[in-house]
């Protein structure tokens, strides 16, 4: 395979000196609507290289991430139109060059997940390690080892994974060493146009998954989920382009529910779908917080604060139907208002539990055991400070935290949070909350 030849990076990023200012102690009250899930929307988005015909979206989220992924698609050659809000339509005829750049591999891990689509379509890619949020290693060896059981020739040069397959990848069976939610969404895609059948296990549960398959079988692909941890695929020689919405993000609604019950307010949530969070409201449930769900919304009525109503829990994260990683840093904020000491194990991200020392300075109990426990003693009462943020749910989880605390905290490296989370301020500001964002010391209302 030739070197990759000088390559042109366009995207601008957005300011790291923007913050979010905010003033705690308001009751959030009314109704948010949940939008597109950021993970599945950006997979959607890589699985439309599998043909050349025109994919249309609905429902994708208007954030960072999205807005890297398309800049990305479009510098390969792929056409991308965004013909109104939240619509994209992507035609990938014709791929001018088939060279992923540390450019937008640094900016979100997700760009990884072009490796299958390009790899099987065209038989060939160059494509960077991936960077991504600062929550420990994220190996992406799983995603290689996979391809080359398809039958993929893989060498690693300067950071850099040179793939190619000599005529078209041969179905296989790929037995991953534990659950891997985009090395299983990789494999599925990277199936899709093999010769033969492909079976995966254990394969990711997570809901993005399954509405990855959905959009695929729209697309004419041959892919089935034969067992909860198993999906197999036998392969086709082209696929058609189709239409899908994405589904809601299950973690922006987990998001909104923490939000609620910290506040002691009453928010419903709609497009929210409860059965993509059985965990976690069980979670939220068992400590006291006031629930009702419907198929597509869901309603939160958290305690008064200073009531010592909520109660101590044990929590450890776990691949779907289990607690996600992304749900455990909003859920931290909750317990530091339940009376008793709350266990968190974190068995996904060695370092997802550091932000917890942040929480520590705005007055939580918080005793971070190892890498992977913590305790937090409650309730505590949650004080303003001025905190720098270095990745998305931890952002997100600080936002909230403050939304509780008596004060107006300063929230900087507010880029994380709007890499995931759409219109954020604009949400919490139409539940009554006082937010708004501060660039270069001029602060703005969020509208």
């Amino acid at each position: 395979m030739a070197d990759a030849r000088p390559f042109h990076w366009e995207y601008q990023p957005v300011v790291e000196r923007e913050a979010l200012r905010v003033e705690g102690g308001r009751v959030l009250r009314g109704e948010v609507r949940i939008s597109g899930s950021k993970n599945a929307a950006l997979k959607l988005l890589a699985a439309a290289t599998l043909t050349g015909e025109r994919c249309r979206f609905e429902n994708v989220p208007e954030i960072e991430d999205v807005r890297v992924m398309v800049e990305t698609l479009q510098h390969l050659g792929v056409v991308v139109d965004h013909p109104a809000p939240n619509v994209y339509e992507v035609a990938s005829g014709d791929v001018d060059w088939l060279f992923v750049p540390l450019e937008a591999a640094a900016k979100m891990r997700a760009s990884f997940i072009l490796l299958g689509p390009l790899l099987a379509r065209f038989g060939r890619i160059i494509i960077s390690n991936p960077g991504g949020d600062r929550i420990g290693r994220r190996p992406v060896n799983l995603h290689v080892d996979a391809m080359h059981a398809l039958g993929a020739e893989v060498e690693y040069r300067y950071g850099y994974y040179y793939v190619r397959a000599p005529g078209r990848l041969r179905g296989t069976r790929i037995s991953f060493p534990h659950v891997t939610v985009m090395g299983t969404e990789n494999a599925v895609l990277a199936a899709a146009l093999a010769q033969g059948r492909t079976v995966i296990q254990p394969a990711a549960q997570e809901p993005e998954v399954d509405d990855l398959i959905a959009f695929l079988q729209k697309m004419g692909a041959e892919v089935e989920r034969t067992a909860p941890d198993r999906i197999e695929v036998e392969g086709r020689r082209r696929l058609r382009g189709a239409d899908h919405t994405v589904m809601p993000d299950r973690i922006e609604a987990g998001t909104f529910v923490v939000a609620a019950a910290v506040t002691g307010g009453e928010v419903t949530l709609s497009n929210a779908r409860a059965a993509h969070l059985p965990v976690f409201l069980d979670v939220l449930d068992s400590v006291g917080v006031e629930l009702s769900c419907r198929s597509d919304s869901i309603f939160v009525r958290g305690a008064p604060t200073g009531s010592r109503a909520y109660r101590a829990a044990r929590i450890s994260t776990a691949p779907f139907p289990g607690l996600a990683t992304d749900l455990q840093p909003p859920t931290a904020v909750l317990l530091t208002q339940a009376d008793g000491t709350s266990e968190l194990e974190e068995t996904v991200f060695e370092d997802r539990l550091e932000w917890l020392a942040d929480l520590g300075r705005m007055g939580a109990n918080v005793e971070i055991v190892d890498d992977h426990h913590a305790r937090i003693s409650g309730p505590a009462c949650l004080r303003a400070v001025e905190v720098e943020v270095g990745d998305l749910r931890a952002g997100a989880s600080l936002v909230l935290a403050a939304l509780a605390a008596e004060g107006t905290s300063t929230i900087r490296g507010a880029h994380h949070v709007r890499r995931g989370y759409e219109n954020i301020e604009r949400k919490f500001l139409e539940l009554g909350a006082s937010i708004g964002r501060v660039e270069e010391g001029t602060a703005r209302t969020a509208g």
